[in-house]
């Protein structure tokens, strides 16, 4: 599989990478043999970049890459994982419902200072059993995830100190790389006007139907030799489905207008006689800023249909077409 480039770091991705929502149980529960299911799907199919978070299951994405990775040849993949979230044992009906079903027993508190993200590597390395992560993500930093009020305490945090012990983490060599992974381009846009970064893993906001990231963020992410890490390629399942009833777009059931856009998305597609969800996955890569497109799932079956569509060539006329469409 192709590598690119972490920004202007050493590092190397595979095209495609691995996101562990899934194997920490979002949405529906995953058995710990079906995640190590997937998880050697992966690696056979050739993908050596593999993302987790802390927040995932509350630690048991974390322990379950650990395992998978454990005796794999370290300098054969790459590892990110994430700060920002700390977490906190409590008893079984404590725990908050944030969409995992069966995740350990935790709840979640919000720390981007110095100390928080020096503490949540350490517990990170703890869960995952391993010595090495190469990339820190800042997770959901932004209004998206805390409101306008929040975001302005933990955005002041982050940039008082906390980008200190990223910038330390990284100049010691104890991690190759740094940045965000958030939902949203105006937390990238206003952390970047004042600290340069590696890398930012976008969900949703650069895909074949939201185009949130085109208008600053790509120029900027370009000027400053930022790579994108792309999520949510099929924003949140709608092209993979089609404008179908009951069809997911952004953590959400579509709006009558997303649907009516993929409708007209959708279209196009069978003009060009290629599945919808084959041009959403091709799109990203279509950028030289991406350095990587995550695939997230708790199937064998699910991976290896995505990888097959990644392999369907779309005509480049096609994406022209498609961007009457999209939103912006």
């Amino acid at each position: 599989m192709n590598k690119r480039r972490i920004g202007q770091t050493g590092l190397e991705t595979t095209e495609v990478g691995f996101g562990g929502a899934s194997l920490g149980g979002l949405y529906r529960s995953c058995p710990r043999e079906t995640a190590m299911e997937t998880l050697q799907s992966a690696w056979d199919a050739g993908i050596r970049y593999f993302d987790t978070a802390p927040f995932y299951g509350f630690g048991l994405s974390e322990r379950r890459f650990g395992d998978f990775l454990r005796d794999k040849p370290r300098d054969d993949y790459v590892l990110s994982t994430k700060v920002g979230r700390l977490l906190r044992p409590v008893p079984e009906h404590e725990v908050p419902d944030h969409s995992y079903v069966d995740p350990l027993p935790f709840a979640v508190d919000y720390d981007y200072s110095y100390d928080g993200i020096m503490r949540s590597v350490d517990f990170s390395y703890a869960r995952l059993g391993l010595n090495r992560i190469d990339i820190l993500f800042v997770h959901d930093i932004g209004v998206y995830t805390h409101g306008v009020e929040k975001t302005k305490l933990h955005f002041r945090q982050l940039m008082e100190s906390g980008l200190k012990a990223l910038d330390k983490l990284k100049s010691s060599g104890v991690i190759a790389a740094y940045g965000l992974g958030v939902n949203e381009v105006q937390i990238c846009l206003d952390v970047m006007r004042q600290a340069p970064l590696d890398c930012i893993l976008l969900a949703g906001r650069y895909s074949l139907l939201d185009r949130s990231a085109e208008p600053e963020l790509l120029a900027l992410c370009e000027e400053q030799k930022t790579s994108l890490v792309i999520g949510g390629a099929f924003n949140s399942g709608i092209l993979a489905t089609g404008p179908v009833a009951g069809a997911n777009f952004d953590y959400g059931p579509a709006s009558p207008d997303i649907l009516a856009r993929v409708a007209g998305m959708q279209r196009v597609a069978e003009a060009r006689g290629v599945p919808l969800a084959a041009a959403a996955l091709a799109f990203p890569l279509r950028n030289p800023v991406v350095a990587t497109m995550l695939l997230g799932t708790a199937s064998p079956a699910t991976l290896k249909r995505n990888l097959d569509l990644l392999a369907i060539a779309v005509p480049e006329a096609a994406f022209a077409e498609f961007e009457l469409y999209t939103i912006r």
